[in-house]
């Protein structure tokens, strides 16, 4: 079995348990040496050489300036080419579009002008990104595609259907909206691919994907990508594909195994804002959000209810039957957060909890131990999430050190990167919501285009708007009618 030593790495989920691996040593690492595997399905296919594929895809990849495979495209591609299903876990930039575009490619049959590959990616932009992958290697030999997404006009995708494509490329929203129009059919597909699965759960795709998921052959194969393997994107591996191989990229010998360790350094006065940023951003299904003290839990409990989160907490101050409701509302997912001091790090066993939050850094570092301990629970991956500020980055390196955790600092996501993100998220709520229009509905919407043109003639009502889809998207969001803040209170930016 061979390694890898680029860094290019993610938690391993416990999908292979009779599979080996082949640790090297990776410098990258902020703190410390680690070490990186390769953890393969057992026993596992022989690597997949460039002079394996065709002497016209080989002639295409030369072409663009490739004089090897990248590692994960030499691991992943002899499952996809021998129609096994397969998940692959590794991280964005390694390779992972080439690992099947080029091998689905190859398995294409050219003479037939209809769908036989639809690859589902969560935003427009990776949609893009993939099909200039796809065009780049398969316009060369014949082979036709498409991007299908939202937020532009039906026409030129109309048209390519008309045409005859063989490669879809596509967010699920619009993928089902072409679909139940008729105007791509799905009786061809011979694979699928999930690629990025955990950021198509977290735009909110999943209704979408189960839908897409129904009309699909039965007879095909789907290949599974993803950064990371947290348990929902373990259960919708379950549920689209046929005993599935596993193939990762991962770390190991932490101690703290199966989880990513996260940290942003900010303003100890921006923590709140900081906090509510990363929870949209990352979306999680719940989380628990860790506290040093009984006043804080307070304040991060009545700042995000305020805001429409579904949130509870317990602290010292709570009694047990209370805490023991608290509990059982969180697993029954009635709410999604919960905000707690330490008196709930130990104890606590809940599927399914992807995120932990650090509003503080704990004082003592086996603390955060514990803490984290509660996510990456059954073998599936987490995210261990930390808002310091600049003295707490001390004690956080201190922990690192002590406890052999390679931590990753990260910075915020810029205000337009974020909104990107919220526009992507919103366009998935609108098109979820007008597939459930009746027929009374429809003709009131029809009613208010003409005020829609006005509207968006001027700039001052464009706000109006804005407005009205920031309603809609927050209360999809947070699964309530609006936010709860009042308007003299300060919002995060671009927040409510």
């Amino acid at each position: 079995m061979s390694s890898d030593t680029t860094g290019n790495s993610e938690p391993t989920p416990d999908l292979a348990p009779d599979a080996s691996a082949s640790p090297e040593p990776d410098a990258s690492s902020p703190y410390h040496q680690t070490k990186v595997r390769i953890i393969e399905p057992n026993p596992p296919l022989p690597d997949l050489a460039l002079e394996s594929f065709s002497k016209p895809l080989q002639d295409v990849i030369r072409g663009n300036g490739w004089s090897d495979l990248m590692l994960v495209q030499k691991k992943a591609s002899p499952y996809i080419l021998n129609a096994q299903d397969i998940i692959v876990q590794s991280k964005t930039g390694s390779g992972k579009t080439g690992a099947f575009v080029l091998p689905l490619l190859e398995v294409i049959e050219k003479t037939h002008k209809a769908p036989q590959v639809l690859i589902m990616t969560p935003t427009r932009e990776l949609a893009l990104q993939v099909y200039e992958e796809v065009v780049k290697f398969g316009d060369p030999m014949g082979i036709s595609s498409v991007a299908v997404y939202g937020g532009v006009a039906y026409g030129p995708q109309l048209d390519a259907f008309k045409r005859g494509v063989q490669i879809v490329v596509g967010t699920p929203g619009r993928l089902l909206d072409h679909i139940i129009n008729g105007n791509l059919k799905l009786t061809s597909i011979r694979d699928l691919v999930l690629d990025e699965a955990d950021e198509l759960l977290s735009m909110g795709f999943y209704p979408d994907m189960k839908r897409i998921h129904g009309m699909l052959p039965r007879d095909r194969c789907t290949y599974l990508f993803s950064a990371t393997m947290p348990v929902n994107v373990k259960r919708l591996a379950q549920e689209f594909m046929r005993g599935p191989k596993f193939l990762s990229l991962c770390p190991t010998d932490i101690s703290v195994s199966n989880m990513e360790h996260i940290y942003y350094v900010c303003e100890p006065t921006e923590k709140d804002k900081t906090l509510l940023r990363l929870i949209e951003e990352t979306n999680p299904e719940s989380a628990i959000i860790f506290c040093n003290t009984r006043r804080d839990t307070s304040y991060v409990h009545e700042y995000l209810r305020a805001r429409g989160l579904k949130v509870d907490m317990i602290s010292g101050e709570v009694n047990q039957k209370q805490r023991q409701k608290v509990m059982k509302d969180l697993k029954n997912n009635e709410i999604r957060f919960l905000v707690a001091t330490d008196v709930a790090a130990r104890g606590i066993d809940i599927q399914g909890l992807s995120h932990v939050f650090m509003y503080d850094h704990p004082d003592d570092p086996e603390v955060y131990v514990h803490r984290a301990g509660r996510t990456a629970r059954a073998g599936a991956s987490g995210q261990a999430i930390s808002v310091v500020g600049l003295v707490e980055e001390i004690a956080l390196k201190n922990t690192a050190s002590k406890f052999d955790i390679p931590f990753i600092k990260k910075t915020l996501k810029s205000d337009a990167e974020l909104a990107a993100i919220i526009q992507e998220r919103t366009t998935v709520f609108l098109e979820q919501e007008f597939r459930t229009l009746k027929q009374n509905d429809l003709a009131g919407a029809n009613r208010m285009v003409p005020l829609l043109e006005s509207l968006i003639d001027s700039e001052d009502e464009k706000q109006v708007l804005g407005m009205m889809l920031h309603k809609f998207y927050w209360r999809h969001f947070t699964g309530l009618s609006e936010p709860l803040a009042r308007p003299d209170e300060e919002p995060s930016e671009g927040l409510r």
